[in-house]
């Protein structure tokens, strides 16, 4: 009995950590993957996905690696500020600001545009401006109670959302097409040329950094527990992208993607079109209640990670009061952005990939590389030595280019 007993609190904790980072992960952002991907379509696709788990994970892991060497708590502030001084702590810092900013903007961009379609099939006329403050401001409040309510609430979202997905996504699959999702339709298609485009999206999508100072504050100095937080958060996400990319493509004819993207690509309109591809009311139904669980799992997951930021860079306290400050900061500048432009979602997160390769994944590699000289890894060292490093670094640099010579029209899109 005993045994059995210590067996329960160990999982309970690990179940904690996994939710967090799989919540974080599975959002509003995988709306956009099918959209974007609908170029390079699905086994290129695939592979991109896979490619940017992999070097994902291993970037999180990085962060964990030199996160150990300071107090539970201490976040990339204190982090960069030691190991690669005030310029790179800058430049980092502001990556990190705009990316989790962006990505909350985002997210109440969505809430706002799936709430209104949610009520709207009840007959209730709801402004998405209106929806998306609401519910930001529901999120402020779990966020300002405690990383502990965080994770109960994600656990509770993510479960929903599990179930919704495999409702939503067993009717989706039962009628998947293999000559839709093989593109049989289309004589001599050209795939290749579209996959760097889907990089950048990739990369946006796998976004948890955030979160692995979170997980040394709520665990301590327990590598061990973390490290199969990331490894199971992250491939539970990689999983549902799959069978997320078999549902739609499998159904949704390439050329479909065009006018999804041309209507700004926001989750209301792929809902839109894979019920009118469907013809099924209640497959509707399951679609708008996974979209409002996917938003709001992410939504939690990304303002916990700029909560926590915040709270180190500003030095404010957890009490009560320092907790409201904090929210404060970390809410009000997107829900003004949500109400100025409502319908920024796909472009929030395509920028957000831009940046977030800074942080996600040039910074992590650096951070290793001079936590390893200065401190020695003493409790946890990222497998793969230099070279690990200087994939993760590539992978980063990479992403950052091909956003770069994408916004000044210079890879093909696919039209």
């Amino acid at each position: 009995m005993a045994t059995e007993a210590t067996t329960t609190r160990s999982a309970a904790p690990l179940l904690g950590g996994v939710v967090i980072i799989a919540g974080t992960i599975i959002g509003a952002g995988m709306f956009s993957l099918p959209v974007v991907m609908s170029g390079a379509w699905f086994f290129w696709s695939l592979a991109a996905l896979v490619f940017t788990w992999f070097c994902m994970l291993h970037s999180g892991m990085m962060i964990l690696e030199a996160n150990l060497n300071y107090r539970p708590g201490a976040s990339f502030d204190t982090m960069t500020r030691d190991l690669l001084g005030n310029g790179w702590n800058l430049i980092n810092g502001a990556s990190i600001a705009f990316v989790l900013y962006i990505l909350t903007y985002a997210y109440i961009s969505a809430s706002g545009s799936i709430l209104s379609h949610t009520f709207a099939e009840m007959s209730l006329p709801v402004a998405p401006r209106v929806a998306g403050g609401a519910f930001a401001l529901l999120v402020a409040f779990i966020v300002w109670l405690s990383t502990r309510a965080v994770s109960r609430m994600t656990a509770i979202v993510l479960g929903a959302k599990v179930i919704t997905f495999f409702l939503t996504f067993g009717s989706l699959l039962g009628h998947v097409k293999p000559a839709t999702l093989l593109n049989s339709a289309e004589i001599n298609p050209s795939y290749a040329p579209y996959l760097l485009m889907t990089l950048p999206f990739c990369l946006a999508s796998f976004g948890y950094h955030g979160n692995v100072p979170s997980l040394v504050k709520f665990y301590g100095k327990d590598p061990r527990t973390i490290v199969r937080c990331l490894v199971l958060g992250t491939l539970i996400a990689l999983g549902l992208y799959i069978i997320w990319l078999l549902g739609t493509m499998g159904n949704i004819p390439r050329h479909d993607f065009v006018d999804i993207a041309d209507k700004g690509g926001n989750i209301d309109v792929l809902v839109q079109a894979l019920s009118g591809v469907l013809n099924s009311k209640g497959l509707e139904l399951l679609l708008v209640i996974f979209s409002n669980f996917a938003v709001a799992s992410s939504f939690l997951g990304v303002t916990l990670g700029l909560f926590d930021y915040l709270a180190d860079l500003f030095k404010f306290d957890d009490a009560p009061l320092g907790r409201f400050k904090t929210a404060l900061i970390t809410f009000l500048p997107p829900v003004i952005g949500a109400m100025l432009w409502p319908d920024g979602f796909l472009y929030a997160i395509g920028y957000a990939g831009l940046a977030a390769t800074i942080w996600a994944a040039i910074v992590p590699a650096l951070l290793a590389r001079a936590s390893r000289k200065r401190f020695g890894s003493p409790m946890f060292r990222v497998w793969g030595g230099n070279g690990m490093i200087i994939l993760v670094l590539i992978f980063g640099v990479g992403n950052a280019l091909v956003h770069i010579l994408s916004s000044f029209n210079l890879l093909p899109i696919y039209r």
